[in-house]
């Protein structure tokens, strides 16, 4: 990309506007989205993003669930969609990300995704779920921290649900995962694409 101000993982990207729209189109989801350059995949349906969707089991426990770097929104929306009484938080630095999954969130009626920036999140807010389809790109040392974060955040007995492609270190990212006290498995890998399950580190003194 030309320039940081032009990266999807930008406060504000300077790109021009160019809508666009995606579908999404799962066994028991069908969703039109609204997309816009200057956010992540917003030509297309992200492949990993299809993956997670496709094969990530729902909730172990009940909470409200996080998606961290929610772009235009197809993850929180589509376990928005799944779990209607369920409270839905799509985080973003991407203002126009943000803006972007609230239309899409009145669009499809589904009243129960907040939209907003991480840092807007009450701080005693836990979650029975995390998915995502994390932005790797951010650099490791950003990455960790923010997992580490948002990890420690689960509800004991709940589990994240990561997909990060296999070339981009999935397999490194378990392994550290499980070293900080996430334990982490592979779920599945189709298309080159790691579905990680990660456990809360208090399931086993807690759970």
């Amino acid at each position: 990309m030309a320039g940081q101000g032009q990266h999807y993982f930008s406060a504000d990207p300077r790109v021009t506007s160019r809508r666009g729209l995606v579908k999404v189109e799962l066994p028991d989801v069908g969703l039109d989205l609204r997309t816009d350059s200057g956010v992540f995949s917003h030509s297309k349906l992200d492949a990993g993003t299809k993956v997670l969707l496709e094969h990530a089991p729902p909730p172990k426990i009940r909470g409200d669930i996080l998606d961290i770097g929610c772009g235009y929104g197809p993850i929180a929306l589509t376990f928005a969609a799944r779990r209607k009484r369920l409270r839905v938080w799509a985080v973003d630095v991407n203002e126009r990300a943000l803006d972007l999954v609230r239309e899409n969130a009145e669009a499809a009626n589904l009243g129960n995704v907040q939209a907003c920036l991480p840092e807007a999140v009450p701080e005693d807010i836990r979650f029975g779920a995390i998915y995502s389809n994390p932005p790797i790109r951010i650099g490791k040392a950003q990455l960790h921290a923010m997992l580490q974060y948002w990890l420690s955040r689960l509800l004991p007995g709940a589990a994240a649900y990561l997909v990060v492609q296999k070339h981009l270190g999935s397999d490194s990212l378990a392994k550290w995962l499980t070293a900080q006290g996430f334990p982490t498995a592979r779920l599945t890998s189709q298309r080159g694409y790691r579905v990680l399950e990660v456990q809360n580190h208090q399931t086993s003194s807690n759970g």
